[in-house]
């Protein structure tokens, strides 16, 4: 079977996006695949690339829009192409973090409460004091704490917001939950072990989660009633956005009550990404991780 690995894109994080497509080329086993690196710089190159390359399996190894929002994967099911991870449906909705919000909060799944702004909305003020600062200032649709910056007062809002602005048409102004943060990663709807995330700076951002020693990550056993909980909300986020395959829920806990702050259907593959390290907590290397993927992928009828 001829696997081709996507990777490059369009999106702010491009550079990740080629990390990820570098150890998935390197990891996937050569003995069992035939294995090329699709490289893509615009939608239209993800179609020529494809059909040139007659591939018969593609490996999303995108991230950010155009990728993860479902517009690769729209384009792939139009040319019958199998891919990995979640469809169009689930991945449009998680990547918007306002319209994933709405819809935990619908089903009763704890979320920071927040705000969302347009360019040329007025900022207001008196609703954001009610939140509570501190406040976190991101762009709706993005990833890897790209355009992400945290405020503590006020003045700082404006410009917070014009830098996210720089990565999406739409900001997302969020209350900051203090607390530990931890991710939950899923395989075919079964829950890894628990990781929880000690970044070397204020938060979890993006040198925390790609350079080396930007984080410290383990493996916890939660007590009970908090596994409990943790265990729930995660697979009412999976069925609640109909993910599939693979993906990774991204939670901050704060006086024992869990907070979901987003879901990722396509989370990194670097050397230094989370769904790896989870996976190999229950033995899984990143050899046979990448193979379960394919090999579940390839039953879905989509």
């Amino acid at each position: 079977m001829k696997v081709g690995v996507i990777m490059g894109g369009t999106s702010s994080e491009r550079d990740i996006s080629l990390l990820t497509g570098k150890e998935i080329l390197e990891n996937l086993d050569k003995d069992k695949y035939e294995v090329v690196e699709i490289l893509i710089n615009s939608k239209k190159e993800l179609i020529e690339k494809t059909q040139k390359e007659n591939i018969d399996f593609a490996f999303l190894a995108l991230h950010g829009k155009f990728g993860e929002d479902g517009s690769a994967q729209a384009i792939l099911e139009g040319l019958n192409i199998p891919y990995s991870g979640s469809g169009i449906l689930a991945s449009s909705l998680c990547m918007d973090k306002n319209i994933s919000k709405r819809l935990m909060q619908s089903e009763g799944i704890n979320t920071a409460p927040w705000v969302t702004i347009r360019k040329h909305d007025e900022i207001n003020y008196k609703l954001l004091k009610e939140i509570g600062y501190p406040l976190v200032v991101k762009p709706v649709n993005g990833g890897s704490s790209i355009g992400t910056n945290i405020v503590k007062e006020s003045e700082g809002i404006i410009d917070a917001v014009l830098k996210a602005f720089d990565f999406d048409d739409e900001v997302m102004i969020e209350k900051y939950i203090s607390g530990k943060e931890i991710t939950c990663c899923i395989i075919e709807g079964k829950l890894l072990p628990i990781i929880e995330i000690k970044p070397s700076s204020v938060f979890f951002d993006y040198n925390s989660k790609y350079a080396d020693k930007g984080s410290e990550e383990i493996i916890i056993e939660p007590e009970a009633s908090l596994e409990n909980d943790v265990r729930e909300m995660c697979y009412k986020c999976w069925n609640l956005f109909k993910c599939g395959i693979y993906g990774r829920i991204d939670m901050i806990v704060e006086n024992n009550k869990p907070y979901v702050l987003e879901i990722n259907t396509l989370p990194g593959m670097t050397k230094n990404s989370l769904l790896p390290k989870s996976a190999k907590a229950v033995n899984m290397d990143f050899k046979s991780l990448l193979d379960n993927i394919i090999t579940a992928s390839l039953k879905i009828n989509r």
